[in-house]
């Protein structure tokens, strides 16, 4: 990000107040919390920082969220909510936004243009490996969406993250108090989906007819929800960007996030904890960030097999349109500071996962490591492409058309122009939003045409609960034909794509393989050949020297 970008999105903060005197009625939607008062711009009128829960502070901090209570004050809704805490990175950009634990804040675009009665309604979650994001982040302004869509009502959510929102605090005295820690984020979305089914008619949408849509770790949010039974009835359809259930951990996998923050923290106990000051907690997120938690398989909120109701036919109260990028891993090129770190780091935890696994799985690994061409780094990262991506969402989507759900499936190709990136995760974004000039993923203004026909592939879907568009002819998911749309320049249907590398690895899943990399073990052979290979290029160079030493002191 530049200094110019990270500036404007600082100054865009500020605080809604109340309104005492006259307004705009035609601005305004009656809450049950309050007269929310929006901004127009053109045709598109906004509703940014309603709150749909408590601030989770002072005793509600670490704990599920409490609902608003009735009001009728008359409130501006000009400007964002906090960034949760989380610590500044340059691909998140609301992470510049100021942050703090009273987050909790939905933000709502209407077009004021179109009359229809009971607009669909498209509630976003976004993204950040469940320790970033927020709804400051330019990415997902809905202005440039219901501008084109404007029969639909777009919806943004904050919700807990990171340190706040997933952390198992059963490790600390006191900790049995607070169960719903390891899962927060979670309930804080449920919680805004209550607020937007009581409230949504109020600024014209149905609501009976929500969609929540997500990418990555909003994108395995949105795969939860399904199978919470605290969501049930709360929304009608899914669509899940590069997320699955397959982005969660085991308590076992929650704990050492618990270990540093007592280190971090110096404390032990949860009334230390809570004692603790929000500048000390961003503060110890500083070193906690790069740790963060998924949400947990408690087994109580989220089964302990999330792929288990899916399974059952647990899932077919909803439709679901779900799809990965062909090359996700690449994104991680950017995140650790280029394709160096990138070739370094990602054997170690290639050779962490194979370790765990048992001799029969280990073949099927190095059978689909055999199939692909090029340097093992790009191997590795097309065998997690499959395993934590492409495979978790197949299995979801085939599971549930098994059970007479309705399920889509697309597989997006189109690339980034950011060098080696490609079809990398996060890369649809822009085209998604039609927000073309956030090239921060994209590496380039998005092709506008392409911008258009996402954007209808994924309103048609939340209108009618079928994604086709124009011409595209978009065919449920099932086991037999397993119909696929490639996003790509010119989209088109096929079936069953790589069908052999699904058939070889899908067996895998029940290992839950993850991005989980805290407790990674360095003594592996990569590790342990880079040493022997370091060692003897030392030895080299000692030897070298030693020889000029002797040459030297021969000729004296």
């Amino acid at each position: 990000m530049t200094e110019d970008s990270i500036c404007s999105i600082r100054e865009s903060y500020g605080v809604n107040q109340i309104i005492t005197g006259e307004y705009d009625r035609t601005l305004s939607a009656e809450c049950s919390n309050g007269v929310f008062v929006g901004a127009e711009t053109g045709e598109v009128c906004v509703f940014r920082g309603i709150p749909f829960a408590k601030p989770p502070v002072g005793e509600l901090r670490w704990k599920a969220p409490v609902p608003v209570e009735d009001d009728s004050t008359v409130r501006e809704a000009y400007y964002n909510g906090k960034t949760p805490i989380q610590t500044e990175w340059p691909s998140e950009q609301a992470s510049y936004y100021p942050r703090g634990e009273d987050c909790l804040y939905l933000n709502i675009w209407k077009n004021n243009s179109d009359k229809t009665e009971k607009k669909p309604v498209m509630v976003f979650l976004h993204g950040g490996s469940y320790g970033w994001g927020g709804t400051a982040d330019p990415m997902y302004d809905g202005k440039n969406f219901v501008s084109k869509q404007t029969d639909i009502i777009l919806v943004t959510v904050g919700y807990r993250v990171g340190l706040m929102g997933f952390v198992d605090l059963s490790y600390f005295e006191g900790g049995k108090d607070f169960p719903d820690a390891p899962n927060l984020g979670i309930l804080d979305q449920i919680e805004a989906l209550r607020w937007i089914k009581k409230n949504i008619s109020a600024f014209s949408g149905d609501p009976e007819n929500v969609t929540v849509f997500g990418e990555s770790a909003g994108g395995g949010s949105v795969s939860i929800l399904p199978i919470v039974s605290q969501a049930k009835g709360l929304f009608r359809r899914v669509i899940a960007e590069s997320g699955s259930v397959a982005l969660t951990f085991s308590k076992e996998e929650c704990r050492d996030f618990s270990r540093r923050l007592m280190r971090e923290s110096g404390t032990k106990s949860m009334s230390e904890l809570m004692s603790l000051g929000e500048e000390d907690l961003l503060r110890i997120n500083e070193k906690l960030n790069e740790y963060n938690n998924f949400p947990q398989r408690d087994g109580r909120i989220i089964p302990l097999d999330p792929y288990l109701p899916y399974k059952n036919g647990g899932t077919t109260h909803c439709d679901i349109l779900i799809g990965t990028n062909s090359h996700e891993m690449n994104y991680w090129i950017g995140e650790i500071g280029g394709v160096i770190p990138f070739r370094l780091s990602i054997p170690i935890k290639f050779e962490n996962d194979l370790k765990k696994l048992p001799p029969a799985d280990k073949k099927r690994i190095n059978k689909f490591m055999s199939s692909m061409k090029g340097h093992s780094m790009w191997k590795m990262a097309r065998f997690y492409d499959e395993v934590m991506f492409r495979l978790p969402a197949i299995e979801q989507a085939q599971y549930h058309a098994e059970n007479g759900g309705k399920a889509y499936m697309y597989y997006w190709t189109v690339p980034s122009k950011l060098p080696l990136r490609k079809a990398c995760h996060a890369v649809e974004l822009a085209y998604v939003f039609g927000n073309l000039e956030e090239t921060i993923y994209t590496g380039e203004i998005a092709d506008e045409a392409l911008s258009d026909t996402v954007m209808q592939m994924w309103t048609n879907f939340a209108r009618t609960g079928d994604p086709s568009a124009d011409d595209l002819r978009w065919e449920q998911y099932d086991t037999k034909k397993r119909a696929t749309m490639v996003i790509s320049d010119e989209p088109h249907a096929e079936n069953d794509v790589f069908g052999e590398r699904r058939r070889l690895l899908s067996p895998l899943l029940s290992h839950m393989i993850n991005p989980s990399y805290s407790t990674l073990d360095y003594n592996v052979p990569f590790v342990r050949k880079a040493v022997v290979k370091s060692l003897a290029i030392v030895a080299g160079i000692a030897g070298v020297a030693l020889l000029a030493a002797k040459a030297i002191n021969k000729n004296k």
